[in-house]
């Protein structure tokens, strides 16, 4: 399909706002960027007016649990640890692998309504939730355990990643699931670096969240536990690590050494009262710094426009300085480098010819985006998911006026409501 979006303010390859662009899109690429519509000759299936919109690299959620969306709104105001044992791990253990199908297909509807095209998954039923990236035409990274919980020699991650590797246009990019290093030991965690390095993959785990983690960690290992991932060998390969709130200077070091990538979750964080990451220190070290929302039992959406403005309000909070985050520094955050945080092999997270077909229109033409004076400014501190108007994935329009196009919603919604009934024992 070749499709010509026309008019748009554009955040283009070399991070400067354009005015009146032509952005023409041909089958699951950017073709090429426009800026005299002179020059654009040829015949389009679509065409998309969007005067007075900006357009914007679809956003890349770096850490979350879709299938979560089925305990949105319960167990709230508690620290972590009570919050996993009293609540999440309770109501879990009642999910069968088709509530993960729909809570991810619930999540997906919330990601494409507020311009998510692309999210790192950590979750039960790796396989149902790659079916439902896939029925949904959005991209993922979604890992799965690297060895049989009941212990046996067969690794389910080897089995998912042959399934899924390269598969339904590379739009999954199968991870090794490393939840964290106080859930594993020591030979699970040097086990998971092997298979990473044998499938040529990548890790996803959480890392150093909260204080409690940290002092649990020197007790478990004499180190804390990002000494110890680094000593089993979980820092080898690529690695998405959450949080990283309780970070020495010495663990910024480390991880800027070894190319971890930190997803950064300040809404997740305060709700749970983990603390605020020192994120300006870590991008000043080099660190690939992205966002994630976590889970919507700990947030409780999955929309990146509430990250964005937070993680710059936070940071310049903290640290005193109203420079020190600036709009661009935190939509590259939310774009570029969640993209490269995510592996994929190909140009993501950037509007420039030859890169991946993944572009949101957010509608300006509103009140609380009035006078649009300066679009990175607004993007950060004024929109939210809702003004998202157009959302393309893979070349693919899955929105366009705030209409779905080819997810049934009502359904998903439906079937989400009984299923959160049940396993939490509603009436």
């Amino acid at each position: 399909m070749k499709i010509l979006i026309k008019n748009a303010k554009v955040l283009y390859k070399n991070n400067e706002v354009i005015s009146d662009c032509f952005i023409s899109l041909k089958d699951d690429l950017i073709e090429d960027v426009f800026f005299d519509k002179q020059v654009i000759t040829g015949s389009y299936d679509r065409v998309i007016n969007a005067s007075g919109m900006i357009a914007l690299p679809g956003l890349v959620n770096a850490h979350t649990h879709s299938a979560m969306t089925l305990l949105r709104n319960y167990g709230g105001d508690l620290n972590l640890e009570d919050w996993l044992t009293q609540k999440i791990f309770p109501a879990e253990k009642q999910l069968s692998n088709t509530d993960i199908y729909y809570g991810t297909m619930l999540a997906g509807v919330e990601m494409i309504r507020s311009g998510t095209t692309a999210f790192a998954d950590m979750y039960l039923a790796p396989d149902e939730m790659a079916q439902a990236v896939c029925e949904l035409g959005l991209r993922a990274n979604i890992c799965q355990l690297p060895i049989d919980p009941e212990g046996s020699e067969f690794s389910p991650a080897k089995e998912f990643f042959k399934s899924w590797h390269k598969q339904k246009n590379d739009r999954i990019k199968p991870y090794i699931l490393v939840h964290s290093a106080y859930l594993y030991g020591q030979k699970e965690l040097i086990k998971s670096a092997v298979i990473a390095k044998e499938l040529g993959t990548g890790i996803h785990t959480h890392l150093l969240e909260t204080k409690a983690e940290y002092t649990q960690g020197v007790e478990k290992y004499g180190m804390d536990n990002a000494l110890e991932m680094d000593k089993c060998g979980i820092f080898d390969v690529p690695v998405i690590a959450a949080h990283c709130v309780h970070v020495t200077d010495e663990i910024i070091g480390l991880l800027a050494s070894r190319k971890v990538s930190v997803s950064h979750n300040p809404t997740s964080n305060l709700k749970l009262g983990s603390g605020i990451a020192p994120v300006k220190k870590m991008l000043d070290a080099g660190i690939n710094v992205c966002l994630g929302t976590d889970g919507t039992a700990s947030n409780n959406t999955l929309d990146m426009f509430e990250e964005m403005k937070l993680a710059a309000l936070l940071q310049k909070g903290v640290n005193y300085d109203a420079t020190i985050m600036k709009a661009l520094d935190v939509i590259k955050m939310a774009t570029e480098n969640g993209a490269r945080a995510l592996g994929f092999d190909y140009e993501y997270g950037i509007i420039k010819k030859g890169a991946k077909a993944d572009i949101i229109l957010i509608d300006t033409n509103k009140a609380h985006l009035t006078p649009l004076n300066d679009p990175l400014e607004a993007v950060v501190y004024c929109a939210t998911g809702s003004d998202v108007d157009t959302v393309i994935a893979d070349g693919r329009i899955l929105m366009e006026k705030r209409e779905l196009k080819f997810i049934d919603e009502e359904k998903i919604i439906y079937e989400s409501n009984k299923i959160a009934k049940r396993i939490l024992k509603q009436d």
